[in-house]
């Protein structure tokens, strides 16, 4: 292929990640993440932050991912900071494909107690992934400040999320089942099981924890 091919694929592929049709959107980023190249990664990002749909933003992170780290992460860093939810949520989403452990200070505070669910999930899921070695206890008391926290899929992220770090969350896990707040203490029992026993469906671990907390008991009955 000729050079000016490739600029004519190329030009091609970024008008088509603004097209209007989902499925011209999904061949695009199809497209750029099986030829990476540098003049794509910009445009990748940026509709990482406006794509509207679920399975082209995962082909876009997809496509991210194929390109050099060094390309790819000061925009995703920059993302993180957005003002708008879905730019952030979706930089988290891709800085946890991608695994690369740099990016670990972008993960504060503010974006694991994001108001926004999404972006809160995506934060948990990118912090499990990236925290340093030795970092995990910390982690772990950040992420338990979140226990009881939004409906049942939110719970689940975040039960996931804190089982992944292993016995580390141990310490926060157990003062959380003490909480005055029985939504706290559901959800922490529920991850405390979770973690003793992975192969627990998450939902019913969760669904009989609020039900042993409702009727005035620890959790502690069955160990």
């Amino acid at each position: 292929m000729t050079t000016t091919g490739q600029d004519t694929d190329a030009v091609r592929v970024l008008q088509e990640l603004e097209d209007g049709r989902s499925s011209v959107r999904l061949r695009a980023a199809l497209a750029a993440g099986t030829t990476p190249a540098p003049c794509f990664v910009d445009k990748l990002v940026e509709r990482c932050a406006l794509e509207p749909e679920f399975f082209v933003r995962d082909m876009l992170t997809w496509a991210l991912t194929r390109h050099p780290v060094s390309m790819t992460l000061p925009g995703l860093l920059r993302e993180v900071r957005s003002e708008r939810a879905r730019a952030r949520s979706q930089a988290l989403h891709t800085l946890s494909k991608i695994g690369d452990r740099r990016a670990w200070p972008a993960i504060t505070r503010e974006l694991l107690s994001d108001a926004d669910d999404e972006v809160a999930r995506s934060a948990w899921r990118a912090a499990v992934v990236l925290v340093p070695e030795g970092e995990e206890p910390g982690l772990a008391a950040v992420l338990t400040r979140q226990l009881g926290r939004g409906g049942r899929e939110t719970q689940l992220s975040l039960s996931r999320a804190l089982v992944a770090l292993g016995d580390a969350v141990l310490p926060a896990l157990r003062a959380a089942t003490t909480s005055p707040d029985r939504h706290v203490r559901a959800h922490a029992l529920a991850t405390e099981r979770l973690l003793r026993d992975p192969d627990a469906g998450s939902g019913f671990a969760i669904e009989e924890a609020k039900r042993v907390v409702a009727l005035g008991g620890s959790g502690e009955e069955g160990r």
